[in-house]
């Protein structure tokens, strides 16, 4: 596949995430797919995936999860996004805040067969706290 055909799958992928359409997520996503929240910590499947991002982004309502950049190279894609959202509801043990969390992440994801078969998440997880007065 080209890399403007790599970085579509990426475009939709985040495009579902945000409409919080996780079936249309799910189905760019490849049969292998893992997740790397953590460099040691993978989930390997869609399902525990889909779970995980669900979980998050049921804590907070408006939220807004955007591409700002992406740049691909071969199968390999790289996303800069911005999330900005309104704690209410648990986050990771946090109790609703109703502060607003805003927070870069980037994301170096590959594309084999058409589908996302890895994605690694790089974000500041201290700044995340510290926005959620935790």
């Amino acid at each position: 596949m080209s890399t403007d055909q790599n970085k579509q799958i990426v475009r939709d992928f985040y495009n579902a995430i945000a409409r919080e359409d996780y079936e249309a997520a799910a189905r760019c996503c490849h049969e292998d797919f893992v997740f790397y929240l953590q460099v040691d910590e993978p989930i390997h499947g869609v399902d525990g995936f889909i779970a995980s991002e669900k979980r998050n982004f049921d804590s907070f309502s408006p939220f807004e999860f955007s591409i700002q950049q992406l740049l691909a190279e071969g199968d390999q894609v790289a996303a800069y996004m911005l999330f900005d959202g309104l704690h209410t509801g648990n986050a990771n043990g946090i109790e609703p805040t109703g502060n607003r969390v805003r927070f870069s992440l980037a994301m170096w994801l590959t594309i084999e067969d058409g589908k996302i078969r890895t994605k690694r998440a790089h974000f500041d997880s201290a700044d995340v706290h510290r926005q959620l007065g935790a």
